[in-house]
């Protein structure tokens, strides 16, 4: 690199630390970037799809944010359609896409561009004789090589950058690579391994039991069908009802979730089919329900093993027709809504007994999901504590678990699953106080109830 004057390298206490989000698929396209953006004083965070990428935007609220070409979950067109309607203060740049789709100049788009060709530039040779990848192949200038080699001094990079051209050539102007045999992918079929690329970003786990419920996921999501999520309590089954809306083609409108063991038998009704003026003591205006307020979307009947009898009935012919009838009122509402239900309840055992209209459990339970409890992937232990301890990190200092306490955890056995280890742990970081490691005397298990 050119030696620069020292008039023209930026003064560090003048650069304010920026956020960037990079993200893709392919671990070394995401190194790669990471190390060069770090040079130019970035912070960087990473995801392995659009949805993580989402809800890291949500949670960093960054300036920046880099795409690969392609997304492993969610269509690349339309994550980049709605994430700038949602974010559009921040800057956008996609590797290996046209000037068409790029969004409006931001006041970071050289420097991202910089970051991209600087990326490419680094290692032509390794990038053409890169092995291909299990997926779709790459637009021209989309990198997959090995990460980048040496350390970057951060004032050259940050003065390289400024010495650089406005009209900087975008990354899919560089030379095509030689090309690729492509590897043609056939999708795992009923009853088939599931794979890594199955995991969803909602759930942390690499066991088997955890990756099969993302096959499940990413199979039915695009579908019509109705899902009957089991498991027991604090598995994460709304997780899993928001990511089949999300990955579904009405992630565009709402999700609305109901809990039928939190609202007293009196009022479900009205509250799932909504209410006209007068209809009971109380009413002093007409209500649209949550059925209706789903329309178009998705509905999450959390719980529905307590719904009663009767107003099973009332649902079971809404599932059936597509129409309800508000309390109070003559007329019949046409409704377009995908139902998702769950339940810590063995309702096939539950019909049996009685407690439970058959006709409506073999409608909601076309398609089965089940969340295991934690003791059945306690091998994800220590990513469950890690993902935990950095999202109470994004209020407060980031706290490490000792050994000790990881024993603690260990040997617990989880009656409470997931929510149990996520509220342990905030309990425990409380009790450390100002501590910046929480050791065997932090974790506290409280009352057990068996």
């Amino acid at each position: 690199m050119q030696s620069v004057p020292a008039s023209v390298v930026p003064s560090t206490s003048r650069i304010r630390p920026r956020t960037a989000l990079v993200a893709s698929a392919d671990g070394s396209f995401r190194q790669r970037l990471a190390e060069i953006l770090a040079g130019l004083r970035w912070q960087v965070r990473e995801a392995e799809g659009g949805a993580q990428a989402w809800a890291e935007a949500e949670a960093a609220a960054p300036e920046a944010i880099i795409v690969d070409s392609w997304l492993p979950d969610l269509d690349l067109a339309e994550f980049l359609k709605d994430f700038r309607g949602c974010f559009p203060q921040v800057d956008l740049v996609t590797a290996g896409s046209s000037p068409a789709q790029e969004c409006p100049r931001g006041p970071y788009r050289q420097e991202l561009l910089y970051a991209l060709r600087r990326s490419q530039d680094t290692d032509t040779a390794a990038w053409n004789t890169a092995p291909a990848l299990n997926r779709p192949n790459p637009a021209p200038g989309c990198m997959h090589a090995d990460p980048w080699p040496v350390p970057i001094n951060a004032d050259a990079a940050a003065a390289a950058f400024s010495t650089q051209n406005a009209a900087t050539v975008p990354i899919h102007e560089k030379p095509e690579p030689s090309p690729v045999v492509p590897i043609r992918v056939a999708l795992p079929v009923q009853g088939a391994e599931p794979a890594a690329s199955d995991r969803l970003p909602e759930l942390i786990g690499n066991a088997r039991c955890m990756l099969e419920v993302g096959r499940r996921v990413r199979r039915v999501a695009p579908r019509m069908t109705p899902v009957l999520i089991e498991g027991p309590t604090g598995s994460g089954k709304e997780l899993v009802a928001e990511a089949l809306h999300r990955m579904s083609t009405r992630r565009r409108k709402p999700f609305i979730a109901i809990n039928c063991a939190a609202i007293p038998e009196a009022l479900l009704e009205a509250e799932l089919f909504g209410h006209t003026r007068g209809a009971f003591t109380g009413a002093v205006q007409g209500r649209v329900g949550r059925i209706e307020a789903a329309d178009g979307g998705t509905l999450f009947l959390d719980e529905i093993g307590e719904m009663p009898l009767t107003l099973q009935s009332k649902l079971l012919r809404f599932v059936e027709s597509g129409e309800l009838q508000r309390v109070g009122d003559n007329e019949t509402v046409k409704v377009d809504v995908r139902i998702v239900a769950a339940t810590h309840r063995p309702l096939a055992q539950d019909t049996q007994a009685g407690n439970f209209r058959p006709d409506l459990y073999y409608r909601l339970a076309v398609f089965l999901i089940r969340t295991p409890s934690l003791a059945e992937h306690a091998q994800d232990l220590t990513l469950l504590v890690d993902h935990f301890m950095q999202r109470m990190g994004r209020e407060a200092p980031v706290k490490r678990v000792d050994p000790g306490a990881m024993a603690k955890l260990a040997a617990h056995q989880w009656p409470g699953n997931v929510r149990e280890l996520e509220h342990v742990l905030e309990r425990g970081a409380i009790l450390a106080g100002e501590e910046a490691i929480l050791t065997a005397r932090d974790i506290d298990f409280g009352f057990t109830v068996n």
